[in-house]
């Protein structure tokens, strides 16, 4: 009996398997390496494409953001100036509510002001009579009925627009007739409404009364235009806090032809506690004034705060042993 070959481990068929195998893998790294540069290379061209892409969007958002923050900076601008003007408009609105809330009180005293501003105008009082004594016929009829007992005068003038276009030639002729009601003074001073001086030499002094000072008052005056808020109250608390001394007899005349201010009341008050009232119902200085209807030559801008003036002054002037003269014609 024969005996049987053992079975070889490998044959000539696996071997060729194991050949072939090797074969198809070193093929696919040969393809798969020759074809990696070429999707490498493709690759790259998209995302350059892309950044390109991104770039100009990018560079086109940066020129619409300029334009946009430009547009926002105009509007914000343009915002800006319509808030001030809405302020602006506002305040306009309150100032004119205000004038018509005066002129509602106002518009009683009206019918009444041109009668006593007349009878004022030629009203010569007791006490100017008992003064002058024998001379009781040296009087001005432009401003008839001030007393004229004092050894000091201030002027306070209102320099505003409508006094110096419309009355200024009238204004220094009155500023001539109140100084010939003195003959002699011993001090003499002239302050515009806001208590600025004529003579800026002479600030917080009196100007000598001579001939020839009273020649340069009347003639710097024909030129003489500070600023003015058309307000006395300034000038007539400055004249009282510079120049009162106990023993001095002051008078104060008020030039003007308007009140701009808020409130007639305020002003009176103020007046009041610095020109205080002695124990014989004296105040420090002596408060005059003048009027002049500078609203008769523009009815419509001057009419309402010409009629304050008048109101404001008559009794000012009253609460301070003074006059109050409305003039009939501001020429």
């Amino acid at each position: 009996m024969s005996k049987r070959r053992a079975p070889e481990e490998f044959s000539l068929s696996f071997l060729d398997v194991i050949c072939c195998g090797f074969g198809a893998i070193i093929l696919l790294l040969i393809i798969t390496r020759i074809s990696e540069p070429i999707v490498l290379e493709e690759s790259t061209r998209d995302l350059e494409s892309r950044i390109a892409a991104l770039q100009e969007q990018l560079h086109r958002l940066r020129g619409d953001s300029v334009v946009l923050n430009r547009d926002l900076t105009t509007k914000q601008e343009q915002l800006s100036d319509v808030i001030e003007k809405v302020a602006r408009l506002e305040r306009e609105l309150s100032s004119i509510k205000g004038e018509f809330a005066a002129s509602d009180s106002d518009a009683e005293l009206n019918a009444r002001l041109v009668g006593q501003l007349e009878k004022a105008k030629q009203r010569l009082t007791d006490e100017m009579k008992r003064l002058l004594g024998s001379e009781g016929s040296r009087r001005n009829d432009a401003i008839g009925g001030i007393p004229v007992d004092s050894e000091y005068v201030i002027f306070i003038i209102d320099t505003s627009g409508s006094m110096f276009n419309y009355a200024w030639p009238r204004a220094q002729q009155e500023m001539i007739n109140i100084l010939d009601l003195y003959p002699q003074v011993k001090g003499i001073q002239v302050l515009d409404d806001e208590g600025g001086y004529m003579f800026s030499s002479y600030r917080g002094q009196w100007i000598p009364d001579t001939p020839a000072r009273r020649k340069a008052i009347i003639q710097r005056f024909a030129s003489w235009n500070p600023y003015s808020n058309s307000s006395p109250v300034e000038g007539i608390v400055h004249a009282i806090r510079t120049f009162y001394e106990p023993g001095r007899k002051i008078s104060l005349y008020v030039l003007g032809d308007e009140f701009t201010g808020n409130s007639i009341e305020q002003v009176i008050d103020v007046v009041d506690k610095i020109n205080r009232e002695g124990a014989e119902g004296e105040r420090l200085v002596r408060i005059h004034a003048v009027g002049f209807p500078t609203q008769f030559a523009n009815p419509a801008q001057y009419q309402i705060t010409g009629i304050r003036f008048a109101t404001l002054m008559r009794d000012l002037s009253w609460k301070n042993n003074g006059t109050f003269v409305g003039l009939n014609d501001y020429r």
